[in-house]
């Protein structure tokens, strides 16, 4: 398969808005995918419990929801041995699939299957792991996405104290050093998005403010709006 890179509808700086499954109905999965309809992608966290403390969900359950879901995929697998794993979730048809920085032997290596199977590489980094560390990788991927919560649960607090790392990134995204999606993890919700959103991201995820809401058309159109207004330029 031809590896695939970003395309002009992926960087249009337009906000895009990626629902976190992990805020979902568990018991309803198939029904919590289609009441999202309206976002861009559906950000699905894949856990481990071993390099984060938690347990989720895995490739068969992926493939399933890939079978239904009207909006792509957009996996962060929070796991060990992202080499072995993450292909996998390409080839079930993911439009993207993160690995952590941190758990990465080689950050390329993994960017390039990830590639070739079919989908869009992303890096993602903790609160604590600087940007720079890694901005040498960086032109191998598609998406960074800056955790604004320690990766493992979601309901978390928003640590303000990555955003110098996203407008970095967003710097180096508009001075043409580095093409890619700047996206954010972690207490995204309405008294949040706009701070995100002036300090440069593109991708937004949103578990509760999103899931937790009567109407998530709603919610989304609502963040969608803040995050357009709040947008540089």
């Amino acid at each position: 398969m031809i590896a695939i890179r970003l395309d002009s509808a992926d960087v249009s700086r337009q906000p895009l808005i990626a629902p976190s499954l992990l805020s979902a109905d568990f018991a309803r999965l198939a029904d919590e995918v289609v009441r999202v309809a309206d976002a861009d992608w559906l950000h699905v966290d894949v856990m481990d419990a071993h390099f984060v403390p938690n347990l989720t969900l895995g490739l068969p359950v992926v493939r399933a929801i890939q079978r239904v879901s009207p909006v792509p995929l957009d996996c962060h697998l929070m796991i060990e041995d992202p080499e072995r794993w993450a292909p996998g979730y390409a080839e079930a048809g993911a439009r993207n699939v993160t690995v952590h920085a941190e758990a990465c032997t080689d950050p390329r290596a993994v960017a390039r299957d990830i590639r070739a199977a079919g989908a869009l590489a992303g890096l993602a980094i903790k609160p604590g792991t600087p940007l720079a560390d890694h901005l040498d990788v960086l032109r191998d991927f598609d998406t960074l996405l800056v955790m604004s919560v320690e990766p493992g649960f979601g309901g978390q607090s928003f640590i303000a104290d990555v955003l110098p790392k996203v407008r970095e990134a967003r710097r180096l995204v508009d001075s043409g050093e580095l093409t890619l999606l700047v996206e954010i993890d972690g207490g995204i919700n309405a008294d949040t998005i706009e701070q995100a959103a002036e300090a440069g991201v593109d991708m937004f995820v949103a578990g509760s403010a999103v899931y937790g809401a009567d109407d998530p058309a709603t919610a989304i159109a609502a963040l969608r709006a803040q995050a357009a207004a709040a947008m540089p330029g």
